[in-house]
């Protein structure tokens, strides 16, 4: 039934109104409770839970990690940028779908139930664990502003302990540093990091005859296996040109505290792995009891998810059928999300009486990879581009697709132009705060859980 065209009022108040809850604000998430707000105008409840009060804009955390953006640059306010919505802090530990409810936990133990007439589901994903002895525990994750802040301290503390350190070995072992995966993320990562730590180890004389090394390990056969062949060699050439050692068909056999092993048998000495291989859907899908595909849930063309119309998933949490490539789904990109966000908008309100449903189909068009400086790859709409006319279409690109805070970015983009950058341990995030084991584990009880 078409709802009522109007605002509630101290006469007709919210809970007289349906109510929407979107689970998760990432970019789906974020995009799908924006687009609700403008399409309904107040004639539903929007409620969107997060463990986070802000957007995260995960596709520049590398350029945090290395000191080329202030960490708030990348984290807009949910209060600020879903103004209308009701933000419930918390991580939702269980949905009945039968009974339209969910319960969650909030970050100091405490913890509530919505019920739901709609409901959204755009929790995102985590990182991909696998059964590699000793990653948990040696390797440091990057998937969020403490993963980032804290490798960026302790990058730094490396660099400062192996310029006091007096013998030799351990002194390479602190100047060495490993990043599994080769993909997006720990591509720019070991692009941007090797320039900065380079930096860094420049300005002590005792490290003068000590080569600052970067690895980047992957079992594919180039870096950047999904895109282009063409983006590929560009990048691989701008890590070559860092001295950053790309090896493909080789990965980490056992982390060690002060050493990895690879699957070729040497051992590295270092007391930095950063472990960027991947992500899979977050365990709350298969905890719902639906149906499910390589972990993210199975969902129509129209995103609504069989045997439950009032149920829409969008992103790395729904298996989304890809029309362009019949028999496939939809790959885990920040593309996909913000588009499918979009649409699953779209459909809810349609079902509420407002504006017609649609279904999802969206060709890519083009990537871009962020590799410091003047380096960049990209292929906006299939054109190949590298250097500063990639580093132009790159940040442009990222200007657009933030929320906000976009003159914050491109004025640290600026100044990071003409200033050098600061060298120094801001100390805020402790390592046992980012073990990698805690995000991908399924939810566990409030009581178990570490307040950091």
């Amino acid at each position: 039934m078409p709802l009522p065209r109007r605002r509630p009022t101290a006469a007709a108040p919210d809970v007289d109104l349906p109510r929407i809850v979107v689970v998760g604000a990432g970019f789906a998430g974020h995009t799908a409770a924006k687009a609700l707000l403008r399409r309904l105008r107040g004639r539903a409840r929007v409620t969107v839970v997060d463990q986070l009060d802000h957007f995260l804009y995960l596709p520049l955390l590398p350029e945090v990690a290395v000191g080329t953006l202030e960490p708030r640059r990348v984290a807009v306010p949910l209060a600020r940028s879903l103004r209308g919505a009701e933000i419930v802090l918390g991580e939702v530990r269980s949905i009945d779908v039968e009974n339209r409810t969910l319960s969650y936990a909030d970050p100091e133990g405490g913890g509530g139930e919505l019920t739901y007439d709609r409901l959204v589901l755009s929790v995102g994903s985590v990182n991909k664990l696998l059964p590699v002895p000793g990653v948990a525990e040696h390797a440091h994750g990057f998937r969020g502003l403490p993963e980032a802040l804290y490798l960026r301290d302790h990058l730094i503390r490396q660099i400062e302990l192996a310029a006091t350190a007096t013998d030799p070995a351990e002194k390479a072992a602190r100047c060495t540093f490993v990043t599994v995966g080769a993909g997006y993320t720990g591509t720019e990562l070991a692009a941007q990091a090797a320039s900065f730590t380079a930096d860094l180890a420049a300005r002590y004389r005792s490290l003068r005859d000590t080569p600052v090394r970067w690895l980047l390990l992957d079992l594919a056969e180039r870096v950047l296996p999904e895109l282009d062949p063409r983006l590929s060699r560009t990048a691989d050439r701008a890590l070559r040109e860092r001295g950053v050692e790309v090896r493909t068909g080789q990965s980490v056999k056992e982390a060690r505290r002060n050493a990895v092993l690879l699957t070729t048998g040497q051992e590295i000495a270092t007391h930095t792995l950063a472990w960027c291989v991947g992500v899979r859907p977050d365990p709350l899908v298969d905890a719902l009891g639906l149906a499910t595909a390589q972990g993210r849930l199975v969902v129509g063309t129209d995103l609504a998810v069989p045997g439950h119309p009032e149920i829409v998933a969008c992103g790395d949490a729904a298996a989304v059928p890809d029309v362009t490539r019949p028999g496939r789904t939809t790959a885990m990109t920040a593309q996909h999300a913000t588009r499918q966000g979009a649409l699953a908008a779209r459909n809810v309100a349609a079902a509420l009486g407002v504006g017609t449903p649609g279904t999802y189909k969206h060709h890519d068009l083009g990537f871009v990879v962020e590799l410091g400086g003047t380096d960049a790859a990209a292929n906006p709409l299939g054109v190949p581009l590298s250097g500063f006319p990639a580093t132009v279409v790159t940040r442009g690109y990222h200007l657009l697709s933030m929320p906000g805070n976009r003159v914050r970015v491109a004025a640290d983009w600026l100044l990071d132009a003409v200033l050098p950058r600061q060298g120094v341990q801001v100390g805020v995030v402790r390592g046992v705060h980012v073990p990698l084991e805690t995000v991908s584990a399924p939810p566990a009880p409030a009581s178990a859980r570490d307040a950091g």
